[in-house]
């Protein structure tokens, strides 16, 4: 189904389109086209590349900006589409509020805060499709915009529609973010690797009909052969496990064998093998053990003629599709199978997504889940992620924020309006702290909050209230860290800080000289014992030059 099919079969659709037309009627984006070309991007993305036929998904996909950039409001549009579709465009609405902030440790909480919001999964396909226009566009904006989403994307939502089965998807996000993170790896890989991926792509040709033929003359059925080529960024990842070496990854290009039946996927590999010799331990069978994430699919390396060395995918049609477009395929194929999740806690949600082969609902709405019902997920004016458990209050809020804040908390905004401190946060919830200098815990805060942090840190400010005592010390410990300006420094300084249990409250990095910058983290109070061991494994870290700190 094209969408203008569907805009000329599907009443609701054409009364989306018109809607989102005239509410963005005379807008413009950065790069001078009109405003509605991206929902309009959006709807068809999910309707022609991913074959998602959900009319509810598609005008939600229309009016997924209104609420947001247009003076028509949510109500405006409950007074004139159902219930559903006004679900599925607050949901993508409440996504937007979330802001990227570039810190390592809060990442898997973006994630989290993501999925909690998005209790439909159509909400998620929604956001993917609008972040993967926004992508294609990227260039309109300023470079250090550019740079924010395109680390937002990275981080976010490319590993999002991989948890998802989206492969096609998460690998063209990241293939688009790569240039604006990092361009000289990136103009690098351009210099590098054509004249490689040309010399593959020839090296392919030049065998498909001979595996063509083969498969026929052995009475094996072939839906389609081709060939593809591996993603930039995935390649650069790979690259730098093989120490920057082409000669060893395999699958640069690979040829994908596309036959009509699992039967002919076994059998395919069997001629496949009596042809030309499988590289030991390069056999995978993901038919009989799919991947987490319901990915399928035979894989074999093959030394070939001339005893080159190159990868062989075989899979079914419907095993390809999934492979593309994970979950949205899976509706497009089993459209009376449905996910039905009956746990959330520490389950991922692709394993949690396989049930949906064996269960069967009548209508998109199993398609709800409860991702992290035993978790909240409520944000900071400034858009950051806190993750508290369910039941939790302003005042464990402030505290995981930081122990000051808590203890100096004397008053909450939820949502813009005054709530008192015992008041049940909800995810979603845009929670603003009051603070006055010098207050300290009431004893009562201890009969209602929910975390152990609150609990213990109360405590301690009261044992320090009943002696008469205010704390005027220093309460947050500095790093200064010289490193070699390399991929993956950060993430790797920050993973040692997070494994000796240390709170990071910010950090920022800017560049010293030639290939080398400075790195500041800001963190909780540190023991002097505890920070030197810190300082120990912190310098053993590839590429940390040197390591200084003082107390703030």
């Amino acid at each position: 189904m094209t969408f203008e099919g569907l805009l000329k079969n599907s009443p609701d659709i054409k009364k989306a389109f018109d809607f989102s037309k005239k509410a963005h009627s005379g807008q413009k984006r950065k790069n001078g086209e009109p405003y509605f070309n991206h929902p309009l991007a959006t709807a068809k993305t999910i309707i022609e590349e991913w074959k998602f036929d959900d009319l509810a998904t598609t005008a939600a996909a229309l009016l997924h900006d209104v609420a947001e950039d247009t003076p028509h409001d949510i109500n405006e549009i409950k007074k004139n589409f159902s219930e559903e579709i006004v679900f599925l465009v607050d949901g993508v609405t409440k996504l937007g509020h979330v802001k990227y902030r570039g810190i390592e440790t809060r990442i898997e909480n973006m994630r989290k805060f993501i999925l909690a919001l998005s209790k439909d999964i159509r909400v998620l396909l929604i956001k993917l499709a609008d972040r993967l226009h926004n992508m294609r566009t990227l260039n309109a904006l300023p470079p250090q915009k550019q740079r924010r989403i395109a680390l937002e994307t990275m981080e976010i939502y490319a590993p999002l529609a991989y948890r998802l089965g989206m492969f096609k998807v998460s690998g063209e996000l990241e293939d688009l973010a790569f240039p604006y993170i990092y361009p000289q790896e990136h103009k690098w890989l351009l210099e590098n690797v054509k004249e490689k991926f040309e010399e593959r792509e020839k090296y392919a040709k030049k065998i498909i009909p001979i595996i063509t033929e083969r498969l026929k003359s052995n009475n094996v059925l072939l839906t389609k052969i081709d060939f593809r080529a591996k993603r930039y960024a995935s390649l650069y990842r790979k690259l730098l496990k093989h120490e920057m070496n082409l000669d060893d990854i395999h699958d640069l290009v690979a040829i994908r064998a596309i036959v009509p039946t699992i039967e002919n996927c076994y059998n395919a590999l069997g001629v496949i093998h009596k042809i030309w010799q499988p590289l030991p331990n390069r056999i995978k069978d993901y038919i009989a053990l799919p991947k987490i994430n319901g990915y399928k699919s035979l894989h074999t390396t093959i030394f070939g003629p001339e005893q080159k060395i190159i990868e062989i995918q075989i899979r079914t049609p419907e095993m390809h599709e999934i492979a593309e477009n994970g979950i949205a395929a899976h509706w497009a194929y089993q459209k009376n199978k449905a996910a039905i999740i009956s746990s959330a806690q520490e389950m991922s949600l692709v394993q949690k997504l396989r049930n949906w082969q064996t269960n069967k609902a009548s209508n998109l709405e199993d398609l709800k889940i409860d991702f992290f019902k035993d978790r909240i997920m409520s944000l900071t004016p400034k858009g950051e992620v806190i993750d508290l458990p369910q039941d939790s209050t302003p005042v464990d809020f402030a505290y995981q924020i930081h122990s000051e804040v808590g203890n100096h908390c004397v008053g909450a905004k939820i949502n813009g309006r005054i709530a008192s401190l015992d008041t049940k946060l909800k995810s979603g919830d845009l929670v603003e702290i009051l603070l006055q200098k010098n207050k300290l815990p009431s004893e009562a805060w201890l009969s209602f909050v929910k975390t152990t942090n609150a609990k213990n840190h109360i405590r301690s400010a009261l044992k320090y209230k009943k002696m008469g005592l205010l704390r005027h010390e220093n309460t947050e410990t500095e790093l200064k860290i010289v490193v070699e300006d390399r991929i993956g420094i950060l993430n790797d300084i920050t993973k040692i800080i997070a494994r000796s249990h240390i709170n990071i409250m910010s950090h920022q990095s800017h560049s010293v000289k030639d290939k080398f910058k400075t790195v500041k983290i800001v963190c909780d109070l540190i023991n002097k014992d505890k920070l030197e061991k810190l300082i120990i494994k912190l310098k053993e870290i590839k590429g940390v030059k040197s390591v200084e700190h003082h107390f703030i």
